[in-house]
């Protein structure tokens, strides 16, 4: 079964747009590797995790940032489909 990206914002910090942004990013990368993309609106004021299925790979508090999309997509791709190649993301 194909895994779910969950990204989680916090509405109140209007970071929906930025939400959205990244599901279409990974959506767009990840669509064969992936069932979906989906935007989840937190409870918790200045949440920001992006996880697949129930592994949080990003979390903005922890982080004390947001992530970079190549940085997200790798985190993404490590962990649905290690042998996908990024192209010119995978250049470090």
């Amino acid at each position: 079964m194909k895994p779910i990206i969950t990204i989680e914002y916090c509405p109140k910090c209007g970071w929906m747009m930025r939400a959205a942004y990244m599901a279409q990013e990974l959506l767009t990368t990840f669509t064969d590797d992936v069932y979906g993309v989906t935007l989840h609106p937190s409870e918790i004021n200045g949440r920001y995790t992006i996880s697949v299925n129930d592994d949080i790979l990003f979390d903005r508090k922890r982080e004390g940032r947001f992530p970079e999309i190549k940085e997200l997509k790798q985190l993404v791709r490590d962990k649905v489909n290690p042998e996908k190649s990024l192209g010119h993301s995978d250049k470090k």
